[in-house]
């Protein structure tokens, strides 16, 4: 048996983690150790995607909560190793690119356990994003890097990461596949909201970068209050903290904007599959609207999912009101989609590579 260490931190991380965990469990050759960062610590958040998504409970909790990316980081580094001196597994994988990815990675480069990327290779190219250093410095130390897409391998490639480097596809997508498609869970939440198809907007928006700064979280919200059809808005705790803080949250008070709590995985599909269009700052609910083939603005500057922008299934209009209401109001429906993103098998494809490589390492 291999000791395999699964590290999350953040709600993206929940959805990818959940059908590799069950991949792992199918093989059957893994003693898997489970650790959860306590990056988000809102129940909302945390604890209720580990119950729907049939989670197992965390061998450890680092409990590191909310703050700045360097503490997060450092805090990782300090209660993580201790950790990684007494397990001595054989891997850790790592998923994404949060504070709880590049400080795992640190912290299990540093003591000489090699590191699996999930979702490498993707690039925004602005190193004042802190998602995009995180992405630099797991990239940078990895051994096995499991990528999304071709562009994601080609940036790998052009970094000079040739070595372990494999084409997979998204791990999001067999999650969908496998439970939200088949089962409808969720479909309340319609009726609670008394949402029909395509008469709403669906909006996320979490990122530091966004929410840390008034003027740009100012240009997102008055953005909303100019839309025409119904807002539904799963605010994170930290966008309305922020919203409170700069005092903004009064913009959001409005009849057809509903602040709703964060909400499950299921729910969110849900919404989205539904939606007229998403409006996000969110990597992993770009991909799951191009799924459901529901069109996407992105509230932000860059993304890294070049292929869906190319596509014209999402389009880039920056944290810039007029920008968001004029795309909102010329966009066109593309005819044409393809499943740029993988066929929902990267849990199967990761577990054997995994395998391979561990038993050459032998």
């Amino acid at each position: 048996m291999y000791k395999i260490f699964v590290v999350v931190g953040a709600r993206p991380q929940f959805i990818k983690a959940a059908p590799l965990i069950k991949a792992l469990q199918r093989k059957n050759q893994f003693d898997i150790c489970f650790v959860h960062t306590g990056q988000h610590y809102d129940h909302g958040l945390s604890q209720s995607f580990f119950v729907e998504l049939a989670l197992p409970e965390p061998s450890y909790n680092l409990a590191i909560g909310s703050s700045d990316q360097a503490t997060q980081i450092s805090d990782i580094l300090l209660k993580l190793s201790p950790i990684l001196k007494q397990e001595k597994p054989d891997l850790v994988i790592v998923f994404g690119d949060t504070n709880s990815t590049s400080g795992t990675t640190l912290a299990a480069t540093i003591l000489g356990f090699p590191v699996a990327h999930i979702e490498a290779g993707l690039r925004e190219w602005n190193k004042k994003i802190p998602e995009e250093i995180n992405k630099l410095i797991t990239d940078a130390l990895a051994e096995l890097y499991f990528c999304p897409t071709q562009i994601a391998i080609d940036n790998l490639n052009n970094a000079g990461i040739t070595k372990h480097v494999y084409l997979v596809g998204d791990i999001g997508l067999d999650l969908l596949k496998a439970t939200v498609i088949s089962q409808n869970r969720g479909l309340e939440i319609l009726t609670q909201y008394q949402l029909k198809d395509e008469s709403y907007y669906f909006v996320t928006c979490h990122r530091a970068s966004i929410t840390d700064n008034p003027d740009i979280l100012k240009e997102i919200f008055l953005a909303l209050d100019r839309l025409t059809m119904p807002v539904i808005f799963p605010i994170h705790p930290r966008t309305l903290k922020k919203a409170k803080e700069f005092d903004l949250y009064r913009l959001l008070l409005k009849d057809h904007i509903k602040l709703i709590e964060p909400i499950g995985f299921a729910e969110t599909q849900i919404l989205i599959k539904h939606a007229k269009m998403i409006l996000t700052d969110s990597g992993g609910i770009i991909k799951e609207a191009y799924f459901h083939k529901v069109p996407s603005i992105i509230m932000d500057n860059q993304t890294e999912w070049i292929e869906i922008v190319k596509s014209g299934w999402s389009t880039i209009a920056g944290p810039h009101e007029d920008s968001i209401v004029e795309i909102i109001r010329t966009f066109e429906k593309p005819v044409f989609w393809e499943a740029y993103l993988g066929d929902g098998t990267a849990a199967d494809k990761i577990v054997e590579i995994i395998y391979e490589y561990l038993q050459s390492e032998r």
